[in-house]
């Protein structure tokens, strides 16, 4: 996936918001991570706001559409 893509996409769940777009969320983040790696991650949860409507927060790493946060 591209990250151009990922954005369209994320977009998507930011609009709507809500704990089952937070699980898409990281199902796309966790195609960036793995196609793109973690500072691709990091610059889409800071750009997109997904800190603000999900809670992920840079350095958290996204695997398979789990979170693992940071430690």
């Amino acid at each position: 996936m591209t990250i151009d893509r990922a954005r369209e996409l994320l977009a998507v769940q930011v609009g709507f918001g809500g704990f089952y777009n937070g699980n898409s969320a990281k199902l796309i983040l966790s195609e960036i991570q793995k196609e793109h790696g973690q500072v691709a991650v990091d610059a889409l949860i800071g750009e997109m706001g997904l800190n603000q409507v999900f809670g992920f927060q840079p350095g958290t790493r996204f695997v398979g559409g789990m979170a693992y946060p940071q430690g």
